[in-house]
């Protein structure tokens, strides 16, 4: 977050507009004047009349980072510095306008109707809507209302209480799917799968290697949060993740949101993945089995994209 600093000197203070960044382990300061203090300052209107001067300083401060992406995909170099330059600029946008409620709430409405849709559910946008606005809506199917309402105590778990360990993950999954049908009169069932899943015609982790191989990911993400870009931090985890595919269903919902757990905490806005691109999703996940996994990184990059472009529309609405 940025402030007003004041400097006093014999006959007058000054104000400067002061951003403090911290990225990957290293820190700067975007620090710029304002002229003398009158009560006329406003750090809002300071930051929205020069957001693209700052946006860029801080740019300039992460892009040596960008190489890491950019290794990872086979075309479009310049994408993952329109993601990072949208990213700085989006944080920006929420600082000046004040308004990442705001912006939690309209992403909230977007992520859950893709990540459910993705799933085979059928509720359309303005039903999810009115969960969220109303606490409820007419919509008829009962089971898909109550997995709006869990997606939505999921999100919030997720902010305030989810921690990268085994408990966390099985709580999220637990909060997404209780009480719910996975077919008629069918429940979701407790804890880890007890039975091998397949997806596509990939194998995922057999049921008594789950355990073993989640903390192998955790202690991988541990050792590597520090290390390695935080888009290719979280896309890698998400990947990882649905090849072990530790639940019976659920995989899709709880990866996403454990993924945009992992770019939240590093100062990124949450992404979506939309279901439209549904298809393209199944097919670079699956393509990485066979070895081929800047498909997939490519992919993710242009959700995030596409992501960013809502975040703004709302910002600019608001």
């Amino acid at each position: 977050m940025s402030h007003i600093e004041i400097k006093k000197t014999k006959s007058n203070n000054y104000a400067s507009f002061v951003k403090k960044v911290v990225f990957m382990g290293e820190s700067c300061v975007i620090k710029k004047s304002m002229g003398l203090q009158s009560s006329t300052l406003n750090k809002e209107k300071f930051l929205l009349d020069n957001i693209d001067l700052i946006t860029k300083e801080e740019f300039d401060f992460r892009k040596k980072y960008l190489s890491q992406i950019i290794s990872k995909i086979s075309h479009n170099e310049k994408l993952p510095e329109k993601i990072e330059l949208a990213s700085i600029k989006l944080n920006n946008l929420i600082d000046a306008k004040d308004c990442q409620e705001v912006v939690d709430i309209e992403f909230a409405k977007e992520f859950i109707f893709n990540s459910n849709n993705i799933e085979g559910s059928k509720i359309p946008p303005q039903a999810v809507r009115e969960i969220i606005d109303k606490g409820d809506t007419r919509y008829s199917d009962k089971n898909e209302i109550k997995e709006v309402k869990n997606s939505i105590e999921a999100f919030n778990y997720l902010k305030k209480s989810f921690k990268f360990n085994i408990q966390s993950i099985k709580k999220l999954y637990h909060v997404l799917t209780k009480d719910l049908e996975m077919q008629k009169g069918i429940s979701y069932p407790r804890g880890f799968k007890k039975v091998q899943n397949v997806v596509g015609n990939s194998i995922t982790t057999a049921p008594e290697n789950v355990e073993s191989e989640l903390i192998g990911l955790l202690r991988w993400y541990r050792e590597n949060k520090g290390k390695i870009h935080p888009l290719i931090l979280a896309f890698e985890f998400h990947k990882r993740y649905e090849g072990i595919h530790p639940f019976l269903d659920g995989n899709g919902r709880t990866g996403r949101l454990i993924m945009n757990k992992i770019l939240m905490g590093r100062g990124y806005q949450p992404i979506i993945v939309y279901k439209e691109n549904k298809e393209s999703y199944f097919n670079s996940l699956a393509k990485v089995n066979d070895g081929m996994s800047k498909k997939y990184y490519q992919f993710m990059l242009e959700q995030t994209r596409k992501s960013y472009d809502f975040l703004e529309s709302v910002i600019k609405k608001y």
